[in-house]
């Protein structure tokens, strides 16, 4: 199959898909060439009409802000387009970025009516989890048989709003990935090279891998977030009404991290990678990309023999080398100390918890309410090839126990939940094959 190349600009005609701070950053981004024309489509709701408001006071500017060494990446985006609802959407746009999250896709592309857009060439997949490409392909196998689908490991940056949720259009970018995996549902993609260009010209080293699997299962997160987050410890300290005292990355007790949440992860770890097997994908070596592609340690703690042969060791000698790992990192081991010799204080990111939105409704925060929703995905692929993952329903369970108890404490009805909680009361996971195990 060949596929056509854009007019002008690597990305020629561009329609960015949500309007959170990773949309707002990427639109900045891309206004530096990389686009002939910029719009911005969001659903109807009260975030819509914030940035409607901001739209007409200083007109359609998106505004991006970096810190430290990375400052000559800010810069404002001029939009030419925003939608305020799908339906509003004009046949004009040649690449679509979808950067909502990975639950929500299949709901999006339907809004987006891809048989209407007939000048689309190429589909990004912002912030997947393991199977969204492939989830795309086998619902809307027709809409995007000229598509090129491209799938990112995860996004490239830690973005959030500069001051509050009400400067909708202002975001801060703290740091940058140091690198990032990209592959296409098309053998024969003309997409990816240009969108390798741009991933390198923030700063960022870029790798094509040989599936969307493959790069989808190249987010640390995945492994880390749910056996870290998803454990009573840790919804106890975000499913309440105060702020928490505790920390994200701390030992127990001042944060999760015991050693049963580090035997959880590796047995998480074992269990995604049967599904990344199963679908053709070579499975990540866990404490070696840990290390190499996020927050490395001194030799002195961990070998590069060790780090090489993690994958070889018994679950035991994982768990042990695991633990180290993140006690090397309660500080940054590669700060400068202060006058008094101590380092900076790595591990204390503190908790960010439930809270009543502007309509009165509970919102459950990202971390860890989209890591429940891409385990989910997981372990409904893994069911569908008859692969057991009693580590991950374990931790899709307690996720839901906690959400349900916090509801009955506090009286609060699932209709006065954020939308994204919804499918809580639509899945019963202790009725699925596999038991609790």
């Amino acid at each position: 199959m060949i596929f056509r190349t854009y007019d002008g600009t690597p990305f020629g005609s561009t329609l960015i898909v949500g309007a959170g701070p990773a949309a707002v950053n990427i639109a900045v981004n891309l206004s530096r060439g990389w686009s002939d024309k910029l719009g911005l489509v969001n659903r109807a709701g009260a975030h819509t009409s914030r940035l409607k408001e901001s739209f007409k006071k200083h007109g359609q500017v998106l505004k991006a802000t970096y810190q430290s060494q990375n400052r000559q990446l800010s810069g404002e985006a001029k939009l030419d387009c925003f939608y305020g609802g799908f339906q509003e959407i004009e046949d004009r746009w040649e690449t679509l970025i979808i950067c909502t999250p990975s639950d929500s896709y299949l709901e999006v592309i339907k809004s987006l009516s891809l048989k209407k857009l007939k000048k689309a060439k190429t589909l990004i997949l912002l912030s997947p989890g393991i199977g969204s490409n492939l989830l795309i392909e086998r619902h809307f196998k027709k809409e995007i048989e000229q598509i090129d689908v491209i799938s990112f490991s995860s996004y490239y940056a830690a973005t959030k709003y500069e001051r509050s949720e009400e400067e909708s259009s202002a975001v801060l970018t703290k740091a940058l990935k140091k690198r990032i995996y990209l592959a296409s549902s098309k053998k024969d993609s003309l997409g990816l090279k240009p969108v390798v260009k741009f991933i390198e010209s923030l700063g960022i080293q870029c790798q094509v891998v040989a599936s969307p699997v493959e790069a989808e299962s190249k987010s640390i997160t995945t492994y880390v977030h749910p056996p870290l987050f998803m454990n009573s410890f840790s919804m106890n300290q975000i499913l309440r009404k105060e702020q928490s005292l505790k920390c994200m990355y701390k030992i127990y007790p001042e944060g999760p991290i015991t050693q049963h949440v580090i035997r959880a992860m590796v047995r998480l770890w074992k269990e995604i990678s049967a599904v990344v097997e199963y679908f053709g994908a070579q499975p990540i070596n866990l404490l070696q990309f840990l290390n190499d592609d996020n927050y490395p340690v001194h030799e002195e703690t961990l070998s590069r023999k060790d780090i090489d042969m993690f994958h070889s060791f018994s679950e035991e000698k994982q768990e042990y080398l695991l633990y180290i790992r993140y006690s090397a990192i309660l500080i940054d081991p590669f700060a400068i100390p202060d006058e008094k010799g101590k380092y900076f204080d790595f591990s204390a990111v503190p908790f960010k918890h439930a809270e009543i939105d502007s309509s009165g409704k509970w919102i459950i925060p990202r971390i860890p309410l989209e890591d429940y929703q891409k385990l989910k995905l997981i372990y409904e692929l893994a069911q569908s090839a008859g692969i057991q993952m009693p580590q991950a329903l374990s931790l899709l369970q307690t996720f839901e126990k906690e959400v349900m108890k916090f509801s009955t404490e506090n009286r609060v009805d699932f209709s006065n939940f954020h939308p994204a909680i919804d499918t809580l009361k639509k899945i019963d996971l202790t009725q699925q094959r596999g038991g609790t195990q």
